[in-house]
C-alpha cells in the first residue's frame, strides 16, 4: 500500500471500506467481489506507474468507469487480490475544435459532458444511452457502446479519431491526432475499442462531431408486425434522404410495464396495439420540412397496411413523453420482477422470422416467462428479454436461465446474429463467446491478449478466461 501511496499521492488510495464498497458491485448485482484497495489517479502519468507498478508485482487491475455496465466488466473478481482502478477524476474536456469537427475528451467524463461541451461549440455528439447521466466517455469506448443514434451515426467505434492508451506495463500510446484519414500501417488503436479494458486503460480519446441537430421530426406508430416494422423503415430511409437518426421496436408489453410503473408515461395511441415503433428524423437544416416529410410517408404506409395508427410530436415536450417511454423500459421490467436479458443482433431482414421463431419457442418452453422484446431496428439489436410472470416461482424462473440462454443463443446463430450487440462480453458472457467465436477468432484473441498483456493483469477473466 505504501508503494501505491507513493504512486497516487494523498487521497488517490481508498482504505476505508464503506468508500470501497460501491466498486465492488456490478449495475445489475450479479456479481459481489473483493479488492485490495480502489486507486484514483489524477494523471496518465499516475496511471502509467501504477500499471508498471502492478504488472512487475503481479496485480491484478480492473478499469471502473460510470459502473453502467451490464455483463459485470468493471467488477473484480472475489478473490480480494486486484485492484480497482477508477477513471473518474480524468474528466476534463482538453479540446474543442469546431473546425474539424471533433473534440478531445478523458476517459472519465460523463457522456452527457460531452454532449453538452459539444453542443456548446454548435456541434452535435451523437451518442446516446439512457445512462448518459453517469455513464463514461472511457466504458463508452471500452464496451463501442451503441445506443439509439447507431442508424445514422455508427457504434462507439466510428465516432472515435484518436486514442490515448496506458499499457499494461506502463508504456502510454497516444494516437489523439484528429485526423480522418491515415493509412500508416495496422490500425492499432480500433483493438482497445470494445476490449473492455483488457488490453489497456484508455484515458483519452478525440472524438467526432457532427452539425448540430435544427429540425426533428418523431412519430410514435403502431405497426402490423415486426416485418411491416422492417418494410416501414426502408421506406422511411427512402423518403427522408437517410435521415432517419433512431427507429425503436417497442412491443405492448413495454408500454403496459412503462404506464404500470414509471411516473407520467402514457400510451399515445388510443387503442392497444401489439407492436410499435418510435421513428426520428432530423436535419442540420432548420429549413427542412421533416414533419410533412414524416406523416406522408406514415400516411403511404398505411394505405400499404403496414401502419395501423400514429401520433407525431407537435413539441419538444411530446417529443420527450414519447423518448420516456423507450428509455424506461429496461427500469420498468427491474421494478416489475426478474428477468432475463438477452442482448443480440440480427440482420435487418431477419428480425421479423427471427422472433416469430424465438418467441415460439418461449411460448412452448418458458410458461413462466413473458417475453419483452424492444430496440433498435435500424440496427439489427434487439434486447430480447424475458420477465417473471407474476405468481410464478422467482428462484425457479431464474435457474432456468441457463438452458434458456442456450437455446434463445443458438436460434440467434441460426439467423447469422450475434449473442453480443452492444453490451459486450465481461465477465457474464466469456462461456458464449467460447462456445460461438469461431477456434480461428478465439486463437487470434488470445495471441493480441498476450501480445498487449503477457502478465495477464488487464481486468482477468474478463472477454478470455484468465
Amino acid at each position: 500500500m505504501t508503494a501505491l501511496n507513493d504512486i497516487l499521492g494523498s487521497g488517490g488510495v481508498l482504505t476505508d471500506a464503506a468508500e470501497i464498497e460501491p466498486y465492488l458491485t456490478d449495475h445489475r448485482h450479479l456479481y459481489h467481489g473483493r479488492a485490495l484497495t480502489v486507486a484514483l489517479p489524477r494523471s496518465v502519468d499516475q496511471i502509467s506507474r501504477l500499471l508498471a507498478y502492478c504488472n512487475d508485482n503481479r496485480i491484478g487491475v480492473v478499469p471502473h468507469g460510470g459502473n453502467t455496465g451490464y455483463c459485470g466488466g468493471a467488477t473484480p473478481d472475489e478473490s480480494g487480490q486486484q485492484i480497482v482502478l477508477s477513471l473518474k477524476r480524468l474528466n476534463r474536456i482538453r479540446n474543442v475544435d469546431p473546425l474539424n469537427y471533433s473534440l478531445i475528451v478523458e476517459a472519465g467524463c460523463i457522456l452527457a459532458d460531452v454532449q453538452r461541451a459539444a453542443d456548446e461549440a454548435d456541434r452535435l455528439f451523437p451518442l446516446s444511452l439512457g445512462s448518459e447521466g453517469t455513464c463514461q466517455i472511457g466504458g463508452n469506448l471500452s464496451t463501442n457502446a451503441g445506443g439509439t443514434s447507431v442508424l445514422r451515426y455508427g457504434m462507439m467505434r466510428e465516432l472515435v479519431l484518436g486514442l490515448e492508451v496506458v499499457l499494461a506495463d506502463g508504456r502510454v500510446l497516444s494516437t489523439l491526432g484528429a485526423l480522418r484519414k491515415d493509412n500508416t500501417g495496422y490500425d492499432i488503436k480500433s483493438l482497445f475499442l470494445g476490449a473492455e479494458g483488457t488490453l489497456g486503460v484508455i484515458t483519452a480519446a478525440t472524438l467526432k462531431l457532427f452539425s448540430k441537430v435544427r429540425t426533428a421530426a418523431t412519430a410514435f406508430v403502431a405497426v402490423q408486425s415486426v416485418q411491416a416494422a422492417v418494410e416501414l423503415l426502408a421506406r422511411l430511409r427512402e423518403a427522408s434522404g437517410d435521415r432517419v437518426s433512431s427507429f425503436e421496436l417497442i412491443p405492448r408489453i413495454g408500454i403496459e410495464l412503462t404506464t404500470r410503473h414509471i411516473p407520467g408515461v402514457r400510451d399515445p395511441l388510443k387503442q392497444p396495439y401489439e407492436w410499435h415503433v418510435l421513428c426520428e428524423v432530423t436535419s442540420s437544416r432548420a429549413a427542412d420540412r421533416l414533419d410533412d416529410v414524416l406523416t406522408e410517408s406514415l400516411a403511404t404506409a398505411f394505405e400499404a397496411n403496414l401502419v395501423l395508427d400514429a401520433v407525431v410530436a407537435q413539441s419538444d415536450r411530446e417529443r420527450e413523453a414519447l423518448w420516456k417511454i423507450r428509455e424506461t423500459i429496461p427500469e420498468a421490467q427491474r421494478i416489475d420482477g426478474a428477468s432475463l436479458k438477452h442482448d443480440i443482433s440480427l440482420p435487418v431482414t431477419s428480425l421479423a422470422p427471427f422472433v416469430t421463431k424465438a418467441g415460439d419457442w418461449i411460448r412452448d418452453n418458458v410458461p413462466d416467462g413473458q417475453l419483452v422484446a424492444y430496440g433498435h431496428v435500424g440496427d439489427g439489436n434487439l434486447h430480447f428479454n424475458l420477465n417473471q410472470v407474476a405468481g410464478t416461482s422467482r428462484d425457479v424462473f431464474l435457474a432456468r436461465e441457463g438452458s434458456i440462454k442456450r437455446a434463445i443463443h443458438d436460434i440467434v446463430r441460426d439467423f447469422g446474429g450475434s449473442f453480443s450487440a452492444e453490451h459486450g462480453i465481461g465477465r457474464l458472457k466469456v462461456g458464449e463467446l467460447e462456445r460461438y467465436a469461431s477456434p480461428v477468432e478465439l486463437d487470434l484473441m488470445r495471441a493480441v491478449k498476450r501480445t498487449f498483456d503477457p502478465n495477464g493483469i488487464l481486468n482477468p477473466g474478463k472477454v478470455l478466461r484468465s
